[in-house]
């Protein structure tokens, strides 16, 4: 009996020693993904001071943030209709039908 309650033991520490490895190695992926996506975000931010660094690159910035054009450029702007109705809602009757239908397609 006293040999049964050691090989308990021995095994559930081995199980707790289980959950924590893989707790530790999910974690490790998690940390790798994030150490990747911020070394991607670093790279992008290097090039967009690399860029930023030339006069084409300023001039477009400034373009892009503030809607600027060149003398001689046009420039479209789309506006929404604020006016615009919303479509009718269901009634309550059709949208039960509409959901029976739905269950036998």
């Amino acid at each position: 009996m006293f040999f049964f309650a050691i090989i308990l033991i021995f095994a559930w520490n081995v199980f707790v020693f289980w959950q924590k490895m893989q707790d530790t190695s999910k974690n490790r992926r998690i940390a790798e993904d994030k150490l990747s996506q911020l070394q991607k975000q670093r790279n992008e931010l290097t090039d967009d001071i690399a860029k930023l660094n030339t006069e084409a690159g300023v001039e477009e910035a400034i373009r892009d943030k503030f809607g600027l054009v060149k003398e001689g450029e046009n420039m479209i702007v789309i506006v929404e209709d604020k006016n615009k109705e919303a479509p009718p809602m269901p009634s309550r009757f059709s949208r039960f039908w509409g959901y029976l239908k739905g269950l036998f397609e």
